[in-house]
C-alpha cells in the first residue's frame, strides 16, 4: 500500500471513531511519516512512544507511559513482518477505554513463499556472525518482509560504512528507516526515544526474497562476515 494510499486510509478510520481535534493518538516514530500525517490530518495529534528493541514495533510499556486523558487511540504499526505486541496494546487501551487502530494489513504471501522466506531467514541467521540478526518474539511467526540486521558500533558512521562495504562486495541493501519520524522537521519534538534513535543508527536491511538460491544467501553471509560486523571509519 503507498504512502498516499495508507495515509488516506488511515485517517478514514480515525474518523470513523470520531478522533480529531483535541484528541491525541500515539503512534511510532520508527516508522514512515505516513501514520503521523494521518493522525495530524484529522486534527488529532500524534504523540510518539519508543519501540522494543527485539521487534521493532511499539513498546506497550512505552505507550502507557505517554496515554493520558486525551489519549484516544493507538496506532501500532507491524514493521519488516513482525507483528506489533497487539495482546498487550488491547489489554492497556481497554484499562484506558481508548482505541486500537491498525495501520494496515500485514501483506497477504502464499504459504510457501512464506515457508521460503523463513528457511532464507534461519540459514542467514545461524550463519551470520559480526552483525545482530532479527529477533523473533516468543509465539510470533515473522513474515520477514524485509531481514533487518543491526551493525554494532558507534551508529550511523559504523552502519553506513558497513553498508557502502556490503554495495562493493556486489550485496544490494539499504537502510530501512533513516530519520525517526520525530526528528522530522514537521514532526519535531524533543521527546526522547532511546530505542527508537538507536535502531535507526544501527539497522540494516539485506536482501531476502522466496526466490533466492543457497548460493545467494551464501554470497551475502561471506560479505558480511568477512567485515567482521564492524567498521569504524567513517561513511562517505
Amino acid at each position: 500500500m503507498g504512502t498516499t494510499t495508507l495515509s488516506g486510509t488511515l485517517r478514514t478510520r480515525l474518523e470513523e471513531w470520531h478522533i480529531g481535534i483535541g484528541d491525541e493518538v500515539v503512534v511510532p516514530a520508527y516508522c514512515g511519516s505516513d501514520v503521523a500525517a494521518a493522525v495530524r490530518e484529522t486534527g488529532a495529534q500524534p504523540v510518539f512512544a519508543d519501540i522494543d528493541p527485539g521487534s521493532l514495533c511499539l513498546d506497550p510499556a512505552s505507550v502507557a507511559a505517554v496515554v493520558n486523558e486525551r489519549t484516544a487511540a493507538v496506532i501500532p504499526v507491524h514493521l519488516f513482518g513482525h507483528p506489533a505486541d497487539m495482546v498487550c496494546l488491547h489489554a492497556l487501551a481497554q484499562r484506558h477505554g481508548m482505541r486500537v487502530i491498525e495501520a494496515e494489513e500485514t501483506a497477504s504471501v502464499s504459504s510457501v513463499e512464506a515457508a521460503r522466506r523463513r528457511q532464507h531467514a534461519e540459514f542467514l541467521s545461524a550463519r551470520l556472525t559480526g552483525v545482530g540478526v532479527p529477533r523473533v518474539a516468543a509465539g510470533v511467526r515473522h513474515a520477514y518482509e524485509q531481514y533487518v540486521v543491526r551493525v554494532p558500533g558507534n551508529g550511523r558512521p559504523d552502519r553506513d560504512a558497513f553498508k557502502h562495504a556490503l554495495r562493493a562486495r556486489g550485496v544490494p541493501c539499504h537502510v530501512p528507516v533513516k530519520t525517526p519520524v520525530h526528528r522530522l522537521p514537521e514532526f519535531r519534538t524533543d521527546v526522547r526515544l532511546p530505542e527508537t534513535e538507536r535502531a535507526a543508527g544501527e539497522c540494516l536491511a539485506l536482501p531476502l526474497d522466496a526466490s533466492m538460491t543457497r548460493r545467494e544467501l551464501q554470497r551475502i553471509v561471506s560479505a558480511c562476515n568477512a567485515l567482521g560486523g564492524l567498521l569504524m571509519e567513517p561513511a562517505c
